[in-house]
């Protein structure tokens, strides 16, 4: 079951376009795990479009963008586009070249690790974090505390698509956390 009656008319047929878009993969990457391939909706220049819009329409002035990797990647560049921001790149740890600030998170099976360029934030720049799902919270906490770690104004989140039943936004208290589609 999916939320796709915000009371804006625009909004909710993007939310549709997307749940007719983004392909269900059940068992992947492991048993188990319904895995959402994004990939259909990137294809469509419309659909990738409006949701770029979407994404971009609930930050406010920003001038920085987070992207997680590696989906968050496809959606973060377009949206600081639109919001005429800069964009910073979230890395698993080891990707990144030069002087690195990290966070380490747990995950369901182990630990991960995430790294930033802090040089490229600067005191107190306002960043908006996206990426294509809010799962679990955990690499979306660690990434906000790691932007602000660095002196970062975390002003909100913003993901395509929230699996409610995991219970991310409980990881997220005082945050603004806008999704273009919640499912259960």
């Amino acid at each position: 079951m999916s939320d796709l009656v915000t009371g804006d008319p625009a909004r909710d047929a993007v939310a549709r376009r997307v749940t007719e878009l983004v392909r269900l993969v059940p068992d992947y990457p492991q048993p188990g795990v319904l895995f959402r391939d994004i990939t259909p909706l990137l294809a469509d220049a419309r659909a990738f479009a409006d949701v770029v819009a979407a994404m971009a329409s609930v930050a406010g002035q920003v001038d920085l963008v987070a992207g997680m990797e590696a989906r968050g990647f496809l959606l973060a560049g377009p949206v600081a586009t639109a919001l005429g921001a800069g964009l910073v790149p979230v890395r698993k740890a080891g990707k990144l070249p030069g002087p690195t600030a990290s966070a380490t998170y747990a995950l369901e099976y182990g630990e991960a690790e995430i790294e930033i360029h802090p040089a490229t934030i600067t005191p107190g720049a306002r960043v908006l974090v996206v990426d294509d799902v809010l799962a679990t919270g955990g690499t979306a906490a660690a990434t906000v505390g790691l932007l602000r770690s660095c002196g970062a104004d975390v002003v909100g989140l913003s993901f395509l698509v929230e699996l409610a039943g995991l219970g991310g936004r409980a990881h997220l208290p005082g945050l603004s956390v806008d999704t273009v589609l919640t499912v259960d």
